[in-house]
């Protein structure tokens, strides 16, 4: 019995020590320790060495409570749970890829608020959805959502803060849990930790955010975005420093950076030792404290100094004359540096460790940045030193190409966003890293086309590839006559005459219906006769009849030999991502009416070959279709006199490059496409003054407008045979009827 009892007391013994050691977080929780835990949170250490190191704040300011700006402990815990509960979100779980089945890939805004008004940024970023090819304004329709409400600014120090987004969030029928929503932000948490919480639940909504750290990011569902200021341009945007295909010049610095250095708080502690790295001949590193309310009550003995030294250099001189620029973190982890050292072609070396990259899903940043360590701080002199001079060049190219691509407007940034989540619908259809890295980007190849860089006309150099040998004659119709006219008869005969001429497609856009086949004369070649419409964009629309990458354009009453068409084609097969033809016209700024001219003058200056006789790839045809918004095809329509303008503008916004003259055997004036425009009175031709022309100039003033820049390119090359025009036996010329 007594040995029962004791069996009985050491049981229990054991299990009180059990339950004291294993279990007293829980007994912690009673309403007893509540006081003394209260106790032992409030009694901050007293530190012997206090004087050396500086806290980031007082006391009193961390324990500060019943602060009406402050989110409460509720909606703290809301939100982490809130993250806690989205964070294992994939496509393939919260998002539904039913609603994109139907309709595709649209995007539907929703409406902004009365007594709302939503910041420019803001207001920025839906105008570029609004814009785009994706935009739709029914929501039945929709595959993705963009709340109406601001999101960008989520620092409730902020006056664009907005307050209880959960309330209406939640009262939205669309909303669904967040379900195919996309929420955009650039600023996330406060003061002092800037944590990335939005004060928001998100649900299942994709984020495209600033500022990503790579532990909240979630792979292949959200989307890092730059940091970008609210003075960034709409469009276009202004171009990088680095002229294409042009050698920079050996800079003063190697490695440089001006900027704030925080006293106190997160981000100090890169910034502080800066310092350490700034040697006064190549690598200047210069920062100053003079910055926010209270500066001068955490300034330091280097404060006064940095100061001084911190005004005796320009920014934008660093810019100019550094090859690489730090762009270290901030009280965030992105920086407005980021842009601008892209920009200005000044290799970044990234301080911001577990930033992840802006749009690092398609990009390869390892081709146009460092990306250090900020503990390794001091190793990064001799690192930088070490890169080859080819490398160097390589790294500032990438720079300009990443910056035109992607970056240079909150267009490129905002569409970049939607084409990637594009391709996660379609992955077998999606664009590869290659086609992402490579000029001219991602967005201005198209995967319905095609995924291999062999289609494209920009890689066939690039990639060993070469153009097709053959080409379509497409030849617009539009007589009123119901019989062929004499014109497209002999266009029809020298075209088909030609050895690389594979077949003849007739785009028929007359109100009366096409001859009978016996009507149509005899070729070599088969013809093919599709129905069009009055418009004149439906001249670019790309039809399946079209089987060659070389599409030669034409008039049904243009006038070509087949000699000038072999000589045509053979040039465009070494140029064939450009646009190469004989009728060239060219554009000028006129400084004292503030607008683009147009003139169809014979000058050594052109910019624009008109399409009415002209060899161009295939693929515009799907690019001016496809990438461009209806409202900009039908301005074209609406105007009656300038779809070849826009298919000039289109090809030098892809290519940064000008169309190419060839040889002609006689003179071709502008008017020979009268029947092309119903509207033009009878006789009016395309002079300077008449009304055709005052349309075409009205044109390229709206597209100027429209794409936010000129993308038109100059050029004063013509290219003519071998031996053209030389007093030589004409049997050692190829083209001898071109000089008749």
């Amino acid at each position: 019995m007594q040995t029962r009892k004791k069996y009985l007391f050491l049981t229990f013994l054991a299990s009180w020590l059990l339950l004291f050691f294993f279990g007293g977080d829980q007994l912690r929780r009673f309403a007893f320790f509540s006081g003394r835990k209260a106790a032992a949170r409030r009694s901050w250490p007293r530190w012997t060495d206090r004087s050396l190191l500086k806290s980031f704040a007082d006391p009193e300011e961390l324990q500060r409570d019943g602060d009406p700006s402050l989110p409460s402990p509720r909606e703290r815990r809301a939100a982490r749970l809130s993250f806690q509960r989205s964070s294992g979100c994939r496509m393939e779980t919260c998002f539904d890829f039913s609603r994109c089945e139907r309709n595709g890939f649209k995007v539907f805004t929703y409406p902004q608020e009365r007594g709302q008004p939503v910041s420019e940024t803001y207001g920025k970023i839906l105008s570029s959805i609004e814009r785009s090819r994706y935009h739709t304004p029914r929501p039945e329709e929709a595959c993705l959502f963009i709340l109406g409400i601001d999101t960008l600014d989520r620092d409730h120090l902020s006056g664009h803060y907005v307050r209880n987004v959960d309330e209406k969030i939640r009262g939205f029928p669309l909303w669904n849990g967040g379900r195919n929503h996309l929420i955009f932000n650039l600023y996330s948490g406060t003061w002092p930790g800037y944590t990335g919480e939005l004060g928001f639940d998100v649900g299942q909504a994709m984020l495209a955010k600033a500022s990503f750290d790579t532990q909240s990011f979630r792979p292949g569902f959200d989307v890092s975005i730059p940091l970008f200021p609210k003075e960034h341009p709409q469009r276009g945007g202004d171009r990088g420093w680095l002229y294409r295909d042009s050698v920079p010049p050996k800079k003063k610095y190697l490695l440089v950076f001006k900027g704030k250095r925080y006293l106190t708080g997160i981000g100090s502690g890169t910034r502080n030792a800066l310092h350490h790295i700034h040697n006064g001949k190549d690598i200047i590193s210069l920062t100053t404290c003079k910055h926010g309310k209270d500066w001068e009550k955490h300034k330091d003995t280097r404060c006064d100094k940095d100061n001084v030294d911190y005004e005796r250099f320009d920014y934008q001189e660093l810019l100019h004359n550094s090859t690489f620029c730090i762009v270290p973190r901030g009280r965030r982890l992105g920086s407005f540096r980021f842009l601008e050292a892209l920009q200005a072609a000044c290799i970044p070396v990234l301080l911001s460790d577990g930033w992840e990259l802006p749009f690092a899903e398609a990009i390869d940043w390892g081709k146009a940045a460092v990306v250090a360590s900020e503990r390794l701080l001091l190793q990064i002199p001799s690192a930088v030193r070490c890169i080859h001079p080819e490398r160097v060049l390589a790294f500032q190219q990438h720079t300009q190409f990443l910056w035109d691509a992607y970056f240079s407007s909150v267009d490129k940034i905002v569409h970049t966003t939607l084409e990637i989540i594009r391709d996660r619908l379609a992955p077998h259809r999606s664009r590869s890293r290659f086609l992402w890295n490579a000029l001219p980007g991602g967005l201005l190849v198209l995967p319905d086309f095609s995924t291999h860089p062999g289609d494209f006309p920009f890689y066939y150099l690039q990639q060993g590839y070469s153009p097709s040998k053959k080409f379509t004659a497409f030849i617009r119709a539009v007589s009123q006559a119901g019989s062929l006219s004499q014109p497209i008869l002999r266009l029809i005969q020298a075209v088909s005459g030609s050895q690389f001429c594979a077949q003849i497609v007739v785009l028929w856009s007359c109100e009366t219906p096409p001859p009978p086949r016996g009507k149509w004369p005899q070729s070599s070649v088969p013809v093919t006769i599709v129905p069009g419409t009055r418009k004149l964009s439906d001249r670019f629309f790309p039809f399946g009849a079209i089987q060659t990458d070389a599409v030669l354009s034409l008039d049904e009453d243009s006038s070509l030999s087949t000699s000038e068409v072999d000589f045509a084609f053979s040039v465009w097969r070494s140029f064939p991502e450009r646009i190469v033809g004989f009728s060239t016209q060219s554009h000028f700024w006129d400084p004292e009416q503030g607008r683009w001219g147009y003139t169809s003058k014979w000058t050594n200056e052109l910019s624009i070959v008109l399409t009415t006789t002209a060899f161009y790839h295939r693929y515009y045809h799907s690019l001016f279709t496809e990438l461009l918004p209806a409202g900009l095809r039908e301005l074209v329509d609406g105007l009656a006199a300038c779809e070849d303008i826009l298919m000039n503008v289109l090809v030098a916004a892809v290519t940064k490059l000008p169309p190419i003259k060839v040889t002609q055997r006689k003179q071709h004036k502008e008017g020979v496409a009268q029947q092309a425009d119903p509207s033009a009175p009878a006789g009016a031709e395309g002079t300077d003054g008449s009304p055709r022309f005052s349309r075409r100039q009205d044109c390229l003033d709206q597209l100027a407008d429209w794409f936010g820049y000129m993308p038109l390119v100059s050029s004063q090359l013509r290219l003519d045979p071998v031996l053209f025009k030389d007093q030589v036996s004409i049997l050692r010329k190829k083209y001898p009827s071109l000089e008749k």
